[in-house]
């Protein structure tokens, strides 16, 4: 279930045969933060817009990384029958290039992964590397003309190399030509590190990896080993350094060339990093950042918006997490009996899901992602029509019922309701925009009008002139419970914001008409014929 970099490349071919034979995927992924405080004003906002809202996203994505990517491959069985392999895949920047990576840490975020039992000494020490294309690009160069290096700045990495360099140099001065020793104990990116900074250092070495994190180190001439580099059967030829410094780039690329059905759970930021950290690095506009995602994956479906259609066409409670809707789904009050849900199967290597719960675990959740959305379509499937559903649908019959939602991923408090990857943004309907006119309290900002309120219910603030306020609130109990309680309020008065009437804008058109109304009125009456 948990892979790193030490087992990735032995596991690649068996993920390559499973994920071609999926019915879908799910994903799920955990970060080192989520919205960043660098610059301000960069949280949610119901003011904004898809592409302020992406603009803000954008910076916090290029300043966070992904500590753990879950996948969940849910392939389709007889009888009525998903079995499912989830993974945790710990990530972490490729040290193989010319520039080192930055990122940040947000510690409410390492705080509650900590809480939830992340393991951050797999996600530092067995992190599978990662790039995207364009620092691909970079390093490919550099390989070319011999000015790589690795940026390694684990004590542990540095500890394996100086031991292996100190028992090859001590060997070496004694040693004769054609003679051998065997380095062990390396893991699969030492076993690499090692080799390339042997031959680097010593012109008379040669390297070949043996298995079971083994090295053959060989004393040979000059000669011998300007062959051996010619060689076909190199194994630190230069696109197989890259091929392991690409890492988990391998399986993304596998992902996209499957063009699987792709499921996540309020997934916009976990395509942001995909795009950022295994594609390229996100374009400033918008709609082209929608256009790249739809080309990679041209079908999305987001369990969070499905869920938020069912609690308005259905009785469906209103829960917020991933796990409290798949348990809301796992209650017998919503189990169709005829027929029932599909089964769906943990496969025995995955077995630890169906005994223990996990949350914010990225393996678990996206196996709690997949099976809502099986769930959420078969039940969609069972009462969108009166006839009787056949015992086992096929995952295209549940594709069918789901198509309003195809491609359209959940947009958190903002001005539409989700993004559209396929086509235009929908605006939202919110509730009636409320504007604050202070009187009597001088030199007040957003953030004092917004803890005005905040006791009462919550609201977006944005200022509209020196002494207006704009309140905007996704709830309609909320704009009710303000204008009623603050009806007479002695510096506050609230009212439904008109455009005509308190837009700025409007009011200095206004104001600048009735001048040159004024001025033309009076040009008549002193100018005109007697």
């Amino acid at each position: 279930m948990e892979v790193g970099a030490q087992g990735f490349a032995r596991s690649l071919p068996r993920l390559r045969r499973r994920i071609r034979r999926a019915a879908f995927l799910a994903v799920d992924t955990e970060f080192t933060g989520l919205y960043s405080t660098f610059s301000q004003n960069n949280e949610p906002s119901l003011f904004d817009s898809p592409v302020e809202r992406y603009l803000k996203a954008r910076q916090s994505v290029q300043r966070f990384t992904v500590t753990q990517l879950g996948l969940a491959i849910f392939s389709k069985e007889n009888s009525n029958k998903y079995e499912v392999h989830s993974y945790n895949f710990f990530l972490f920047p490729s040290t193989l290039g010319v520039g080192d990576v930055e990122f940040t840490l947000s510690a409410s975020s390492i705080q509650f992964l900590s809480h939830y039992g992340f393991d951050y000494n797999k996600f530092l020490k067995d992190g599978i590397p990662y790039m995207n294309e364009v620092q691909e690009k970079i390093l490919r160069q550099h390989l070319l003309a011999g000015s790589w290096k690795f940026h390694s700045t684990s004590s542990a990495d540095k500890d394996v190399l100086k031991k292996a360099i100190d028992e090859v140099t001590c060997w070496i001065a004694a040693a004769e030509e054609e003679e051998t020793m065997i380095l062990q104990d390396l893991n699969d990116y030492h076993v690499l590190e090692v080799q390339l900074v042997l031959r680097q250092a010593l012109q008379n070495v040669w390297t070949e990896p043996l298995g079971n994190k083994k090295v053959m180190v060989k004393k040979v001439s000059l000669q011998h080993r300007q062959l051996l580099e010619n060689s076909s059967h190199d194994h630190c030829q230069k696109e197989l350094i890259l091929l392991s410094a690409r890492g988990f780039t391998n399986l993304f690329q596998i992902l996209v060339e499957a063009k699987k059905p792709l499921v996540g759970h309020n997934m916009l930021m976990d395509l942001m990093h995909f795009h950022e950290k295994f594609y390229k690095p996100l374009p400033e506009s918008y709609e082209e950042f929608k256009r790249n995602i739809h080309n990679l994956f041209p079908v999305l479906i987001d369990t969070k918006t499905v869920t938020k259609s069912m609690q308005k066409n259905y009785l469906f409670p209103r829960v917020s997490s991933l796990l409290e809707v798949y348990a809301v789904l796992c209650s017998s009050s919503l189990n169709p009996k005829d027929p029932p849900w599909p089964v769906i199967a943990l496969a025995s290597d995955c077995s630890r899901y169906a005994e223990k719960k996990s949350p914010h675990e990225a393996g678990y959740d996206a196996f709690l992602c997949g099976s809502v959305l099986l769930m959420s379509a078969h039940l969609l499937l069972c009462r969108s029509t009166d006839d009787a559903v056949e015992a086992d649908p096929s995952f295209s019959q549940y594709l069918t019922v789901l198509a309003e939602h195809v491609n359209k991923v959940n947009f958190i408090r903002g001005g539409i309701s989700s993004i559209n990857f396929s086509g235009e943004d929908a605006p939202c309907h919110h509730p009636p925009v409320l504007v604050v006119h202070v009187r009597g309290w001088p030199e007040l900002n957003e953030r004092q009008i917004y803890q005005e309120f905040k006791g009462l219910c919550r609201f977006d603030v944005r200022r509209l002139s020196k002494n207006q306020f704009i309140l905007l609130s996704s709830k309609y109990k909320h704009v009710r419970l303000v204008l009623r309680d603050y009806k007479h309020h002695p510096h506050l008065q609230v009212s439904v914001y008109r455009h005509w009437r308190h837009s700025p804008f409007v009011n200095c058109l206004l104001q600048v008409s009735g001048v040159v109304a004024l001025w033309s009125l009076l040009a008549f009456v002193l100018g005109g014929a007697p």
